[in-house]
């Protein structure tokens, strides 16, 4: 067995997430030309950006004051030969033409970058409701469906636009800060000296925040899980939490939770407000600064009025992306804790796989064989211990044993949900292994104990167990099931919403769809997990009757409590701490099997003397 099969599904590999950076990489390989675009419109943002005080400078300095115009600027000689009011007419409406043209590039850039955005937050989800689909059981049962729903959800959202227009933008606005720069070392380098020197301040302020950021949306994260997960289990039991008058005591459990999360939100934009206040007051003794020596240079004639003018326009062309990258700081941070939690999902592998040259699992004659098979989860103790038996094609097999003998686990092993820790099963004369598992688990019917059913009408529910079925095959199916009588007596017949789970109605009314679904499929192989468990006597009559008609002619294996359900089984195993004790019919084993005697003693005791469910005195 490989390292990754005896690694706990739960636990993902530590490092960086290697699954999810590869999709990341083929998204964006897909998105590239839309990106190529977005990113030039950024460019255009910036350099647009950068000329948007040249206007302004040139009326004060070259108009009004009549300064000679530099070299790069000998091209509006023309212009300003024109006149004075005509040049001020002219710049002036420079600055809303430059403003028309910055939006315009902003507009596209949004355009862009949100569709690729949504694009891969869209197949990110995708990939992962897939890749947690293909994660067998033993993941799920130690997962808590809180963290999954937040994984699926917010932290995906949390992505959207990260790697598009997040980047994007902080590509702009670095481009941004070092195009002023160089035009600020360009008119002047001691006002540019005076500039830099706030930045290692604001670098730092911006490296702590993220910093900062990072560990307390690792702790939002987690706190949401929390929140989804008492939120999932108790609208999936509120009719115990009702029953139990527990309403306030969920409330104040949901409050409790609710509480940390809003007080780790109100701490993380605590720090974002901190680092954007020490932004906007470093930037203000920047531009005090600026102001004294530039005003200084100005009275002694090294400097013009507009220079001054422009530089301080500039500082907020600086300082304002600067403030932008905190609030981005806090959106990367936690974009990184969701990269991290994804990718540690997405790079579980399953604990089942199919093999490269797996065959499909089509014509089953219905042959099931156990080799000496063994099973335990992972960490745990044997659940199975050397089970060996072969059921013939078209024979009923039933299993019993007191709970906890492995029943409904040798039904998993079947299906294929967990691999045998030693042995193997033989589905006619073929290792389940080889078997596509989806076309393995297409050739089994099964009807559960629990009945699950969707939230969605009743022909959808029966149709779950053959997608393509016709109408006719969902009412031939029901009628088998002895479901369609009372499915025409609801409102809208086979279109009635059953609720979730099927809650809307009754249990045995949700056996005979689950009958029906199992039905539907045609499968030769069917199994059963105690499937009359807490009917009446009426109900499991229709029921049983329904059973009979699915299991004619098909190989069965049936795990039960009630010895008397197995009295026409052609063998019945006797399961006990998973091993087989005894194998024969049911005749036999009442006559030589001490361990199968108790068994049915206990059943029948109660029945037979009508003893109270709760072993006080009989009453009249």
């Amino acid at each position: 067995m490989s390292s990754s099969m005896r690694r706990p599904p739960s636990e993902a590999p530590k490092g960086r997430p290697r699954r999810f950076r590869l999709l990341l990489a083929r998204h964006l390989r897909e998105a590239r030309w839309r990106l190529a675009a977005a990113a030039l419109c950024t460019l255009g943002v910036a350099v647009t950006d950068l000329l948007r005080p040249w206007p302004i400078k040139v009326i004060f300095d070259h108009v009004l004051l009549d300064k000679p115009l530099p070299s790069y600027l000998r091209y509006l000689g023309g212009l300003l030969g024109s006149g004075k009011a005509l040049s001020v007419l002219v710049l002036a409406g420079v600055i809303p033409a430059i403003a028309a043209v910055t939006g315009a590039f902003a507009f596209y850039q949004v355009l862009f970058t949100a569709r690729v955005g949504n694009e891969i937050v869209s197949s990110l989800r995708r990939e992962l409701f897939g890749h947690l689909q293909r994660l067998t059981l033993s993941f799920h049962l130690k997962a808590r469906s809180g963290e999954l729903l937040t994984k699926i959800a917010s932290d995906t959202a949390a992505l959207k636009d990260t790697f598009t227009e997040s980047m994007l933008m902080l590509g702009g606005h670095l481009l941004t800060v070092l195009g002023v720069l160089v035009i600020m070392f360009a008119l002047n380098w001691k006002l540019a000296l005076v500039v830099l020197i706030t930045m290692p301040v604001l670098g730092w302020n911006l490296f702590r925040l993220y910093r900062l950021t990072t560990v307390s949306a690792r702790r939002q994260r987690v706190k949401e899980e929390r929140l989804a997960t008492q939120i999932s289990e108790v609208f999936t039991t509120v009719s115990l939490v009702q029953a139990f008058g527990r309403e306030r005591y969920e409330e104040e459990r949901f409050d409790t939770q609710n509480s940390a999360h809003l007080g780790e939100t109100i701490h993380s934009a605590r720090l974002e407000a901190v680092s954007t206040r020490a932004v906007e007051i470093v930037g203000a003794l920047g531009t005090a600064a600026v102001v004294v020596v530039g005003s200084l240079e100005v009275l002694k004639g090294r400097l013009t009025p507009g220079s001054v003018l422009i530089f301080t326009s500039y500082l907020h062309s600086l300082y304002r992306p600067i403030r932008n990258l905190t609030k981005l700081a806090s959106r990367l941070s936690r974009a990184r804790v969701s990269v991290r939690r994804i990718g540690e999902v997405l790079d579980v592998e399953p604990d089942i796989r199919d093999d490269p040259d797996a065959v499909e699992a089509r014509g089953l004659k219905g042959e099931i064989v156990l080799r000496d098979l063994s099973f335990q989860y992972q960490p745990g103790p044997p659940v199975l211990r050397g089970l060996s038996f072969r059921i013939g094609p078209g024979q009923r097999f039933a299993v019993v044993g007191a709970s906890g003998a492995g029943k409904s686990t040798l039904l998993s092993l079947i299906l294929r949900l967990y691999d045998p820790t030693e042995g193997a099963i033989a589905v006619d004369g073929i290792d389940l292994r080889r078997y596509r598992r989806e076309s393995l688990r297409a050739a089994i019917g099964v009807v559960l104990q629990n009945s699950l059913l969707f939230g969605a009408s009743i022909r959808e529910n029966i149709a779950y167990g053959k997608l393509d079925a016709s109408m006719e095959e969902i009412v031939e199916a029901a009628r088998a099931a002895n479901a369609h009588d009372f499915v025409l007596q609801l409102e809208h017949g086979y279109d009635t919403i059953v609720g979730e789970k099927g809650g809307r109605l009754s249990g045995g009314q949700r056996q005979r769809i689950a009958i029906a679904r199992a039905m539907v499929r045609r499968a030769s192989i069917v199994l059963l997990d105690e499937p009359m468990t807490g009917l009446d006597g009426l109900t499991e009559a229709r029921v049983h009757e329904a059973l009979m008609r699915l299991v004619a002619g098909k190989t069965c294996l049936l795990v039960t409590h009630d010895l008397q359900a197995v009295a026409d089984a052609d063998q019945v195993l006797v399961l006990e701490d998973g091993r087989l004790v005894d194998q024969g019919r049911h005749e036999e084993l009442l006559g030589r099997s001490p361990r199968y005697r108790e068994l049915w003693e206990i059943k029948t005791r109660r029945r037979e003397r009508r003893e109270p469910a709760f072993g006080g005195v009989q009453t009249a």
